[in-house]
């Protein structure tokens, strides 16, 4: 049975298409990509179809991730289709669990933070309006938080 995983932030063009990559290059290392249903969406549809952020994209390209997945809204479905739903930080949480249709549907949500061990963050930071020390201290958090996913999905 596949395990399904969706990343979520507020436009989806930094933070969650950033963790998709990363968690789709951790999977591909392991030649297990057919057990996985990985994407990402947002809590905001503001940038609906849009590549990630090209500031993002330089950054993960520099440490060998693609991030060519297109910005796409949260969708009522996502909570049926994921395993596990994962916000990037508080405010997209809190939005996550007011859009769930039940209690068994909020259970499936989670923050990123929860799996970040080396880096001990509280959550994932919006890099949108930092400069690139702000998107490569993302990408570190990112790398820190998949690896442990995929630690305990194993």
């Amino acid at each position: 049975m596949k395990k399904s995983i969706l990343f979520v932030c507020l436009g989806n063009i930094c933070r969650s298409p950033a963790a998709e990559g990363i968690f789709r290059a951790m999977v591909g290392r392991t030649g297990r990509e057919a057990e996985f249903v990985i994407d990402s969406a947002g809590t905001y549809a503001g940038h609906d179809g849009e590549l990630p952020d090209p500031r993002m994209r330089r950054a993960a390209a520099a440490r060998g991730y693609d991030l060519s997945s297109r910005s796409r809204p949260v969708r009522s479905s996502d909570f049926d289709r994921f395993d596990m739903i994962i916000a990037m930080d508080d405010a997209n949480y809190e939005k996550l669990h007011r859009l769930a249709p039940s209690v068994e549907a909020a259970a499936k949500i989670h923050r990123m933070a929860e799996f970040c061990r080396r880096t001990r963050a509280t959550h994932i930071p919006d890099p949108y309006y930092e400069g690139n020390e702000g998107f490569e201290h993302v990408l570190d958090l990112l790398e820190d938080g998949c690896r442990e996913l995929l630690r305990e999905i194993e």
